[in-house]
């Protein structure tokens, strides 16, 4: 393909294909084939003489939609990128491990795993053990996440069919179809998220009254109301067409709305509820890719034989396995830590900082001696020059065994920017960070705020957004086992694609790891329909006794309201040797006015400000770390039964 602009633009030469081992990337602009060289790392570029006709608009060769997002990455920047590719082209002849092929899961398949994984296996496995509690998350969902449950269901049903094998998937209208209940059960399910019925707030936090799509401001991202919602009232046409951003500097400055509840972020919830927001995400993700039309087909990993010690081609759990022998509670890889505190000691003003390549025959013997003595701390750290230690940490993310950013997501990473607007593309990749395993997650962090520290200096170090994107993309996605099966036709169309999301990755980082709220909602009311049949289902002679417990329960309860209607909550902090105190509830009352009345109380504080938290626990939630910003009356009528904690955390 080729890239056509005006007299003033830059024709990109690429190329596209079929092949099904990527997806590719979905554009709104006409180009067509200029020419392209991939062995040395140069592509073909050439201005438009004059408007009107385009140049080469006579071969009769089919167009190639591109994204309008293509045009922030200049020439010099993709010239850059193919260099890049070059360097790590250059470097393969050292690269000796096993490599992780991507298959396509085969038909049904994927919609079995994907069930398993959203925590409903039950729907076509009779035997599963979480039957109750997939009853209880199918009464959260909206009505697109109910109808990607549906789709799902169907088309393994229809496999199974095809197959002539016994099965014992439920009919879809069956799935959401209410039990025999109670008056008070049936009308909460009557709410539940069928895919025939109206979005009335329900698992997101809005009432019947609430705006049924995005903020207001088209720079607003309302967290509130479920993505896929909101795409949907977009795909319908309730909302104005929102114009692409083209150049870098101009990329939106989205935020999120202020919300008296507080946000939350990864870290803030217990494993048990964290839980239960990736069975959401995961429902959620997949439902706004359904409503935009945008097909997303998992890749499988096969078993591969890695090393199991090291520092280079070792998983991030093995990696993290034996860092935290040494540290306890080591997140990111210590090895990589160490590479972006030395490249950041030696000055990041230095022009070209991971862009310029080291010397490939003195990185190599660095990186043999890294791993003979990083371990034992006797490697000669301040005589690695700062462009050699920018070519190891390229070097550690492109031997990870395993994507950065998994097999099984990285489809959908690349289909972000199929998606219509700016504000999808960035809720999408939302989604994408929360569904990350942990270790991945949070390297994947530690990197992009190290990215966001580079670009910082760009005025001197001549690296900004697109530079270090274009740098980092294929070290990112030309991973082990796509870089053996990616063609030439597939590098070239996706590279300025790949770029783009990594330079998004990095803009919109400290949004990336926010709970949705309307997430966080469906996990309360997860939690609530969990605690309702709980106490149902047990049996005479516990729930009598539980029944007892209720009323002393409910006798405290009242006890507790008590205090808060007379214009008081109840703090604890077990840690500390202030037990517990009284503070005055007051419309403003923020969780950091309560932090302060603590210290203020505390007689001999062992804990720094910034290492103390105050909790949500109990009620609908298991346990929430505050934002300081939350104001308490707002969180008491969403959270009425909580019990409000002061506990140490750490960074």
């Amino acid at each position: 393909m080729s890239r056509q602009q005006d007299e003033r633009g830059v024709v990109l030469t690429a190329y596209t294909s079929n092949s099904e081992a990527l997806p590719a990337i979905s554009c709104k602009e006409q180009t067509e084939f200029l020419g392209a060289s991939r062995k040395t790392g140069q592509y073909n570029v050439q201005r438009c003489k004059a408007a009107g006709a385009a140049p080469g608009s006579s071969s009769g060769k089919t167009p190639y939609q591109r994204c309008s997002s293509q045009d922030s990455l200049d020439e010099q920047a993709m010239v850059d990128y193919f260099k890049e590719v070059e360097i790590i082209q250059r470097s393969g002849d050292a690269e000796t491990q096993e490599e992780v092929q991507l298959k396509v899961a085969d038909e049904g398949e994927q919609e079995e795993a994907w069930l398993m994984e959203a925590g409903l296996a039950t729907l076509f496995d009779e035997s599963a053990s979480d039957g109750e509690d997939s009853i209880a998350l199918l009464s959260t969902l909206t009505r697109t996440q109910a109808a990607a449950v549906e789709r799902r269901v169907e088309t393994l049903k229809q496999t199974l069919r095809k197959r002539n094998k016994p099965y014992s998937v439920p009919d879809v209208r069956e799935i959401f179809k209410p039990a025999s209940q109670s008056k008070d059960e049936a009308e909460s399910t009557e709410r539940s998220g069928s895919s025939k019925q109206e979005v009335e707030g329900l698992g997101n936090g809005a009432g019947p009254d609430a705006p049924r799509g995005g903020a207001d401001a088209e720079t607003d991202i309302n967290l509130e109301v479920s993505f896929s919602e909101q795409a949907l009232t977009y795909k319908e046409g309730l909302k104005v067409t929102q114009p692409q951003n083209e150049a870098d500097d101009r990329l939106p400055d989205f935020r999120v709305s202020q919300d008296k509840t507080g946000q939350t972020r990864v870290g803030d919830l217990s494993a048990e509820d964290m839980k239960k927001v990736r069975r959401l995400v995961l429902i959620e993700m997949s439902a706004l890719f359904d409503t935009c039309g945008i097909e997303v087909k998992a890749h499988k990993a096969l078993k591969v034989k890695v090393r199991e010690s090291g520092l280079f081609g070792v998983s991030l759990s093995t990696l993290l396995e034996q860092d935290q022998r040494r540290i306890p509670g080591t997140k990111v890889p210590l090895i990589l830590q160490h590479l972006m505190s030395h490249i950041e000691e030696q000055g990041l003003d230095t022009e070209g900082v991971l862009r310029i390549p080291g010397a490939a025959t003195r990185v190599k013997a660095v990186c043999h001696e890294l791993e003979h003595k990083f371990y034992e701390g006797v490697f000669p750290w301040q005589s690695l020059k700062q462009h050699d230690a920018a070519s190891l940490l390229k070097l550690f993310i492109r031997e990870l065994p395993y994507p950065l950013l998994t097999v099984e997501y990285f489809s959908a990473f690349i289909s972000v920017l199929k998606l219509p607007t700016k504000k999808q593309q960035l809720q999408a990749l939302n989604l994408l960070v929360l569904l990350l395993p942990e270790p991945n997650r949070d390297t994947l962090k530690a990197l992009l705020e190290f990215f966001q520290r580079v670009t910082d200096h760009k005025d001197r170090n001549k690296m900004t957004l697109n530079n270090v994107a274009v740098v980092m993309a294929p070290n990112i996605f030309m991973c082990k086992g796509f870089r053996s099966k990616i063609s030439e036709q597939q590098e070239f169309a996706m590279a300025t694609g790949t770029a783009n999301i990594v330079r998004l990755l990095v803009r919109y980082q400290n949004l990336l790891w926010t709970i949705p709220k309307f997430v966080l909602n469906q996990v309360r009311k997860h939690n609530m329909e969990n605690q309702r049949k709980m106490h149902r289902d047990r049996a005479v002679k516990k729930l009598l006794k539980k029944m007892a417990y209720d009323r002393e329960r409910a006798s405290d309860k009242q006890e507790k309201n008590t205090e808060a209607e007379g214009g008081f909550i109840r703090v604890q902090a077990p840690q500390f040797s202030k037990v517990s105190m009284a503070v005055q509830l007051t419309e403003d009352l923020k969780a950091s006015d309560v932090l302060t009345h603590f210290l203020s109380q505390e007689r001999s504080p062992s804990v720094k400000r910034e290492d103390l938290c105050l909790y949500e626990m109990g009620g609908n939630i298991k346990e929430r770390c505050l934002d300081e910003e939350t104001y308490i009356t707002a969180l008491l009528e969403l959270n009425p039964s909580a019990e409000w904690v002061i506990k140490s955390v750490q960074h």
